[in-house]
């Protein structure tokens, strides 16, 4: 805390600068006679009160869990259930904000391959594809209409990784929800990576949202395209103050790349991860983990989570755990988001557009437009 504090002891009518001369004495006696307003009394205390320059009382303050848990695999009902299970239990705790992994709605399909090879696929495979395009969700659609009431049940941001289904093509999908069960919006992986690419469409820049809410901008990135530049840029653009990033990364790198984005982008990451085992999906045959199945016990960890909460200032502030499911939370100080733009903003003071800039194309890549019938003439 710093404070500003004067003293005086000189009384504003005995500034006299020759007390031996009669005259002036005189004089000032005559001009204290005809003062409107009597001398005060000699204060020896400060002039001005002290100055509290402490934080901003206005910041908010703002509880977040991000959610460590296993999907129900090929099982949305009762992914969804369990869902809510920890939701009330964040609620509980005080949580404003609730962050889930990538996919968790849907499931990730970790050691799959689809039955795909170069120049092959698998009738094996196309079933596999076929239970798990079955699994996904329609946006908007039945389970999105669940979520957003479970968001307005137990009164709090709802940010969910969830693969979505768009006819027969799915996304990597991040949705979020407002504490009053509004469906807000959603984010698409723009860059599955490796085979996810066989199984997932790519999104695009009118998918790339920040959140203005009550406790924050909020925005999302989904696993490793929180590793592209670009991207990121986009979205520090846009204000986030809450950067959320479900994954599926549960490597030790993958803090080095959370604590960067949290420092590169004064903002605060929120990253989740599943934790699951070998017994959280289907057994073999139905499902088998290429090239790992033969050594994997049905207690095998096969994502160890990492889940972390990390501040604008690069602190780790919950995290990351490898234990076990969990729900990892800490209270975010929007404070600290002013504080780090004081040392680094990459677009505001830190920028050099004149040298290098970023257009981001945000409207939607559609493969077919159709001509509106109304836009033709009227024929009389």
């Amino acid at each position: 805390m710093s404070s500003v504090s004067t003293s005086s002891s000189v009384a504003p009518n005995s500034q006299i600068l020759n007390r031996n001369s009669g005259v002036e004495e005189a004089v000032a006696e005559k001009l204290r006679d005809m003062a409107l307003v009597p001398n005060p009394a000699v204060d020896e205390g400060p002039l001005f009160a002290e100055v509290d320059m402490g934080a901003d009382a206005s910041a908010p303050t703002v509880r977040a869990t991000v959610v460590q848990a296993a999907t129900v695999f090929y099982d949305t009902p009762a992914t969804l259930d369990k869902a809510e299970r920890l939701l009330a239990e964040a609620a509980s705790y005080g949580s404003q904000l609730v962050v889930f992994p990538e996919a968790f709605i849907g499931g990730y399909p970790r050691g799959s391959t689809f039955g795909v090879s170069i120049g092959n696929r698998t009738a094996k495979g196309k079933e596999e594809f076929r239970r798990y395009h079955a699994a996904a969700i329609d946006v908007p659609g039945p389970e999105v209409e669940r979520l957003a009431a479970m968001a307005a049940k137990y009164k709090v941001h709802l940010v969910m990784g969830a693969i979505e289904r768009d006819g027969y093509t799915l996304y990597c999908t991040v949705l979020f929800f407002d504490p009053q069960g509004h469906f807000l919006g959603k984010h698409r992986k723009v860059m599955p990576t490796a085979l996810e690419r066989i199984i997932w469409g790519f999104g695009d820049g009118s998918t790339i949202p920040v959140f203005d809410t009550p406790i924050g901008k909020i925005g999302a990135a989904i696993c490793w395209e929180n590793r592209m530049p670009l991207l990121r840029t986009a979205m520090y653009a846009k204000g986030v103050e809450i950067y959320c990033a479900p994954t599926a990364d549960s490597r030790d790198v993958w803090q080095a790349s959370m604590t960067h984005i949290a420092l590169e982008g004064g903002c605060f990451v929120l990253s989740a991860n599943q934790f699951c085992r070998r017994k959280d999906y289907p057994p073999p045959p139905d499902y088998v983990f290429s090239g790992a199945e033969e050594e994997l016990m049905p207690e095998s960890v096969v994502c160890a989570g990492g889940s972390v909460i990390i501040s604008p200032s690069g602190t780790v502030l919950a995290g990351p755990n490898y234990e076990g499911e969990a729900l990892i939370s800490a209270d975010l100080d929007l404070g600290e988001v002013v504080q780090a733009k004081f040392d680094f903003d990459v677009v505001g003071h830190y920028a050099r557009p004149e040298i290098l800039s970023l257009v981001v194309k945000d409207h939607p890549m559609t493969p077919v437009s159709f001509t509106s019938a109304s836009s033709k003439p009227d024929v009389p």
